[in-house]
């Protein structure tokens, strides 16, 4: 299992958008033997649209989206009550939950979500995430042997927590124009001192790619040189973000 974290931790330093961070959080799914998963942030304002980062079947969450299943869920719901680690399972509890809240188990069931075990995050702010390892069993054979395995789960789902919040935060905006998640990148650690070489080799692309996204940057922040992009980051307090 520390095999499992740690290519995770590697991936998830590589990721640059929502595609990557699925991809890395997938494979660490399975290899605890969970084939899905899903990392829900609840909306800190009323009316707003929740984040869901999740290998789940689209059908699925299309609907719970659409539908605002959220506000009925019982695993979010008991995550919002402050449990922190907790197992669930669709053949569980059917007689303390209300009927509306049984029936979205029961039709998560119909598309492979039967049971599994989540975590929750709660920030200062009150901000509120969960993600849940997921399977097709009511009671999945991980977690028999939970105990063995809680606390890798739980650093998976903060440092999952901590890069989603990073990478795909609202601050890639600087001076009211918004850049792309490589030219943000790209900028960053050219602002860090790193050479266009440096941040190829950190990022696994060419040299080219990094320099057509500092382009691409300059172009937008309406700037003649690199220095001027950087510093117009750095006005923002974002150079070190």
């Amino acid at each position: 299992m520390h095999r499992v974290f740690e290519d995770f931790v590697e991936q998830l330093y590589a990721s640059v958008d929502a595609a990557d961070l699925s991809e890395a959080l997938a494979s660490a799914a399975a290899g605890f033997d969970f084939p899905l998963f899903a990392y829900f942030t609840y909306p800190s304002v009323p009316g707003d649209a929740p984040r869901l980062i999740s290998n789940y079947p689209s059908r699925w969450t299309s609907r719970y989206l659409q539908q605002r299943y959220h506000s009925l869920d019982p695993v979010i719901l008991r995550g919002l009550q402050g449990w922190d680690t907790f197992d669930w399972g669709v053949d569980r509890g059917r007689q303390c939950l209300p009927r509306s809240q049984q029936q979205i188990l029961e039709s998560a069931a119909q598309f492979g979500i039967r049971g599994g075990l989540t975590m929750s995050m709660h920030d200062h702010r009150g901000r509120f995430a969960a993600l849940t390892f997921a399977s097709d069993e009511s009671h999945p054979p991980l977690l028999r042997s939970l105990t063995r395995y809680e606390k890798a789960l739980q650093l998976v789902a903060i440092n999952f927590h901590i890069h989603v919040r990073r990478r795909l935060a609202d601050d890639r905006v600087v001076d009211g124009v918004t850049l792309t998640p490589r030219e943000f990148e790209c900028l960053k650690w050219t602002a860090r001192g790193k050479s266009a070489w440096d941040v190829s080799q950190i990022l696994g692309v060419s040299k080219r790619t990094v320099t057509f996204h500092l382009e691409n940057a300059k172009a937008k922040l309406g700037v003649r040189t690199v220095n001027q992009a950087v510093a117009r980051l750095a006005a923002s307090g974002q150079a070190r973000s």
